[in-house]
């Protein structure tokens, strides 16, 4: 590598959520739960073929911004269970291309939905790598807490990990995560549960923030926050202030807990924009996350590539001697300038091949008349 690309000394792995979801169903007004029901519509028209055509399109965009491990949601709430039986066919037909692990999701919940637990237990038959919930939208609290249970004790039956839609609200009564922390202790399933969004603990008094996030580093939870998402979905009930609505990224990091950062959705009814760029995200959460110290911009690094890798239980993951020839190279020289300039992937190269390659744009501008090229780094 020479001139001012700058080889990465990390791989990129990512858990995306709802990645193949490129639903062309119009948003409205853009909360959470509008999306959830455009997307009960919209899963009834799904073909196998359809739900595989679009995820290869942003599989393709991942690979090329350098992702190669995804952890995908798959709805379940359907009783021909398509998406499922779609994306297991997809997985293996692009096998050693990337690395796709699936999460059987309940986006209309477990026991609010009619027969999902069994629609659940027969995506785990089928072949799914995760179990997924999602407990502020069921019926009831007592529902959320059943669900949570039932996933996890579902997952640990089968010896699977857990992936779950947690506290994705600004209600500061929606604790389930708390359920997740407790039954992951009991159930000794340290290092294998995730919770994403738990964007409600944004809005927690911070006496039992405090109590949660220690009792979040005991269990060994992973947590995944989705800038993106977050950033739109958050706050639309809010008059002003308007609440930003993510996760305590800062505090969960300070007291250990291992914090990922996720895409979500792609051009879908939550999130209409989108290109399946982890660089992307980590960008938007300098900003939104207040983490623009030039140690804070490091760790964003580690929230797109170690981080995610632990929460997948990627065992040869890393640049260490015997690990997997996996890695890609930006168009930039520092970590910073990877994010500020959301560098694009000069090289990916996955199992020692390179498999993605990107030429950087030339920018000129007409400076005292005379054409000058424009870098956008420091002289």
């Amino acid at each position: 590598m020479s001139g001012r690309i700058g080889r990465s000394k990390f791989k990129q792995g990512l858990a995306f959520r709802r990645c193949w979801i490129c639903s062309s169903a119009a948003r409205g007004w853009g909360s959470l739960f509008e999306g959830i029901a455009i997307w009960a519509e919209r899963v009834k028209t799904l073909s196998v073929d359809d739900v595989k055509r679009r995820v290869r399109t942003v599989l393709r965009w991942q690979l090329a911004n350098g992702v190669q491990f995804v952890r995908s949601h798959v709805d379940v709430c359907d009783p021909e269970l398509r998406a499922v039986r779609a994306l297991l066919e997809l997985r293996e037909e692009i096998g050693d291309q990337m690395t796709l692990q699936l999460v059987a999701f309940p986006q209309q919940g477990i026991l609010s939905f009619e027969g999902g637990e069994e629609l659940m237990r027969k995506a785990v038959e089928m072949g799914v790598d995760v179990v997924g919930a999602i407990p502020h939208f069921e019926l009831t609290r007592e529902y959320g807490e059943r669900s949570v249970k039932f996933a996890m004790a579902l997952a640990a039956d089968k010896g699977l990990r857990v992936d779950i839609h947690c506290d994705e609200t600004d209600d500061d009564h929606s604790r389930f995560v708390e359920v997740m922390a407790a039954e992951t202790i009991r159930l000794g399933m340290g290092g294998r549960v995730t919770a994403s969004h738990t964007t409600a603990m944004h809005s927690y008094n911070n006496a039992y923030a405090y109590r949660l996030i220690n009792n979040l580093k005991r269990a060994g939870m992973h947590m995944v926050t989705n800038p993106l998402d977050n950033a739109t979905l958050q706050g639309r009930f809010d008059s002003y202030p308007i609440r930003r609505g993510h996760t305590r990224v800062k505090e969960l990091l300070s007291a250990g807990v291992n914090v990922c950062v996720g895409h979500d959705s792609v051009m879908d009814p939550w999130y209409p924009l989108g290109y399946g760029d982890p660089m992307q995200a980590a960008f938007v959460l300098a900003h939104y996350g207040q983490m623009s110290g030039h140690d804070e911009l490091r760790t964003l690094i580690d929230m797109i590539t170690r981080n995610p890798a632990e929460a997948l239980g990627l065992e040869d993951y890393g640049l260490e001697v015997g690990c997997r020839a996996d890695l890609c190279a930006f168009a930039a020289p520092t970590e910073m300038d990877a994010i500020r300039l959301v560098a694009p992937r000069k090289l990916v190269v996955r199992a020692g091949k390179v498999v993605a390659r990107t030429e950087p744009a030339h920018t000129t501008v007409v400076w005292d008349g005379r054409e000058e090229q424009v870098d956008f780094l420091k002289p």
